[in-house]
């Protein structure tokens, strides 16, 4: 198959292989579109064409405009699962949520049960995937002496401590407002992450998020495994920060991996240099896993809002009540807010990049982003950094950017994220990320970044429900240990989402 019409309402085919001059990835017209008609794809309105095209003309900026503008109007009209699934070779019935699971891991072959993986039962009764320090400066001014501590005692880092790692950041004074509530809020959850097994929290001592207001946003913790250092207030941070880190690695001494049911899983759902593959793919591959995880009880969180935009009905009226929809409603119309409140529009996008890969308008890129979030309902909508607290699909308030919206799915409590790619990024976020190639060519290219290759979907040797499940097979031996490519590079980085001002 050279060719996919992904939805029969479609005027447009996207080739899985180059035709002419036209590369793979692009879409080709399957009959005669007028000059202002809709350019249909997946189902929906992806743009508009700025002149005549002829059947079988490459359809691209060339003739297509975006239809966005920054006004909406959200109905909530309720659909049933599985009514917008798209993609290549479906094997299974959309509204069946339990298919048969594969052989290759015994805990699947049931669909009613509980599939299973080795983890950290924490005192809380969330899970941990890895059992890590985390070294949280509330600062930029300390990450150097966050950075030296974390390599000055990697020594720590045997038995069940599984590393020790800081996550710079230049933030934490300067700020006003609500950058720095969201700064103070992001940190807090990082260090309440069931990953770290321990964290030191790495104060300076004047910045404007002062030690005692950090405390105070973190709550209650386990002292024997949080500990808090003022830089200012020691005559050596080295030896000091030493002597805490290896306080909290000794309390860490007596933790052991146990198996854990899968619906203790929460999984950060993120796309990156996407290419025209990405919604017919990587992305609806992650959308069966995610419809795998929820039906064994799993939770799952999709973000980008930005790459919402155009493709929101796809989700909203997945949306579990009224009350459901209309969160998710506010957390797409404060970003639209938050676009135009800068003066800009709200489809400055896409990226030339995602351009050269055949997305066309911001409708095309959103409409294959939102595949990641399969079919089941939409549970929650939350804000940024917050913490999932239902089980299900949720939708996170977060920019598009790969690093900002990795680190919020990550304070959010995602043990791991997948990270669907078309062109491929080296980047690793605080938590496990998995990087899930649109095509085969960019996996066998980049095997020191590429985790699991979707490529195979389009080579017609896999189902993306055959696709789905491999990705959980593959997503359960990541929660029991098995290191992602970034993990192995050691690329970790967090980013945070800033607004206002910089004093």
């Amino acid at each position: 198959m050279d060719s996919i019409q992904i939805n029969p309402k479609d005027n447009v085919e996207v080739l899985l292989k180059p035709r002419g001059d036209v590369p793979a990835g692009h879409k080709i017209a399957l009959r005669d579109i007028a000059e202002g008609e809709p350019i249909v794809k997946y189902g929906f309105p992806i743009g508009v064409a700025t002149k005549s095209i002829k059947a079988g003309e490459w359809v691209h900026t060339h003739n297509v405009k975006t239809g966005l503008s920054e006004k909406s109007d959200y109905r909530y009209e309720p659909v049933g699962l599985g009514s917008d699934r798209v993609g290549l070779g479906s094997d299974r019935d959309p509204n069946d949520l339990n298919p048969t699971l594969s052989d290759s891991n015994p805990t699947l072959k049931d669909p009613k049960s509980t599939a299973s993986f080795q983890g950290y039962l924490r005192a809380d009764g969330r899970a941990g995937i890895r059992n890590e320090i985390w070294i949280i400066p509330t600062v930029g001014c300390v990450n150097s002496v966050a950075t030296k501590l974390a390599a000055d005692n990697q020594s720590l880092a045997k038995g069940s401590v599984e590393g020790i790692y800081a996550f710079e950041h230049p933030y934490g004074c300067s700020q006003t407002g609500a950058d720095h509530a969201q700064t103070r809020k992001l940190l807090a959850a990082l260090c309440h992450h069931p990953n770290a097994g321990g964290v030191l929290v790495l104060s300076l001592g004047c910045e404007n998020l002062t030690p005692a207001q950090f405390r105070e946003a973190l709550g209650p913790v386990d002292e024997s495994r949080v500990k808090f250092l003022v830089c200012q207030d020691v005559e050596d941070e080295f030896e000091a920060g030493g002597r805490l880190l290896a306080e909290i690695a000794s309390a860490m001494a007596d933790d052991r991996r146990e198996t854990l049911p899968a619906s203790k899983l929460v999984v950060g759902m993120k796309c990156g240099g996407s290419d025209g593959l990405s919604g017919i793919t990587a992305n609806p591959t992650v959308g069966r896993f995610s419809d795998l995880l929820v039906s064994l009880g799993g939770s799952t969180v999709l973000t980008e809002v930005p790459e919402m935009f155009g493709a929101e009905p796809m989700l909203f009226n997945r949306a579990e009540s009224r009350e459901v929809f209309d969160k998710a409603v506010k957390v797409v119309t404060d970003f639209k807010h938050y676009f135009t409140s800068h003066g800009e529009v709200v489809y400055e996008n896409p990226s030339p990049g995602n351009k050269a890969g055949g997305i066309t308008t911001l409708e095309d890129k959103s409409c294959g982003c939102v595949q990641k979030g399969g079919s089941a309902p939409v549970v929650d909508a939350i804000g940024y950094a917050d913490r999932v607290v239902k089980q299900g699909l949720n939708i996170m308030s977060g920019p598009g950017n790969d690093l900002v919206s990795a680190t919020a799915l990550t304070a959010a409590g995602a043990h791991l994220v997948l990270f669907t790619t078309g062109r491929g990024t080296p980047f690793g976020a605080p938590a496990p990320t998995v990087k899930i190639s649109t095509n085969t060519p960019l996996y066998n290219k980049k095997r020191n970044w590429i985790d699991f290759n979707a490529g195979t979907v389009a080579e017609g040797t896999e189902t993306l429900d055959q696709a789905g499940r491999r990705l959980l097979e593959f997503v359960l031996k990541v929660a029991s240990g098995e290191r992602t490519q970034s993990e192995k590079r050691g690329a970790r980085g967090i980013a945070i989402f800033k607004d206002g001002i910089t004093l």
